[in-house]
C-alpha cells in the first residue's frame, strides 16, 4: 500500500471552506480511480510546535504504486493540485509531499 502525505503551507487568505472543499474534492476522485481507498486530511493540530509553518494536510491511500501513479497523471488531480499549488506560500515550495511505502 502506498500513503501519499501532502502537507501544505496555505496562504492566510485561504479560508477554511475552500480547504474543506480541495479534500472533498479529492475524496471525488475515489470514484474515478481504480485503487485509491480515500483521502483523510485536515488542519495541523500538533501541540509539538514542529510544523514548519505546514499548517493543513492530507493522507490518500493506494492499493500500489501503479494506483497512485495513475492518480498523479490523472487531469482532475492536476487540476485540484493546481488549485493547491496556487494557494499555498510561495506556490510549489509551500507543498510538501511524501509518499511512504506500507506493507497490507
Amino acid at each position: 500500500m502506498i500513503r501519499h502525505c501532502v502537507f501544505v503551507r496555505y496562504r492566510a487568505d485561504f479560508d477554511r471552506a475552500a480547504r474543506k472543499q480541495i479534500l472533498a474534492d479529492l475524496a471525488g476522485l475515489k470514484v474515478k480511480l481504480r485503487g485509491m481507498r480515500g483521502v483523510d486530511g485536515g488542519p495541523n493540530v500538533s501541540p509539538e510546535g514542529l510544523g514548519k509553518g505546514f499548517d493543513d494536510g492530507f493522507v490518500i491511500d493506494f492499493d500500489d504504486a501503479g494506483a497512485r501513479d495513475a492518480y498523479l497523471v490523472h487531469p482532475d488531480h492536476q487540476a485540484i493540485g493546481g488549485r493547491i499549488a496556487a494557494a499555498a506560500v510561495d506556490g510549489p515550495e509551500g507543498i510538501l509531499v511524501v509518499d511512504l511505502d506500507l506493507p497490507l
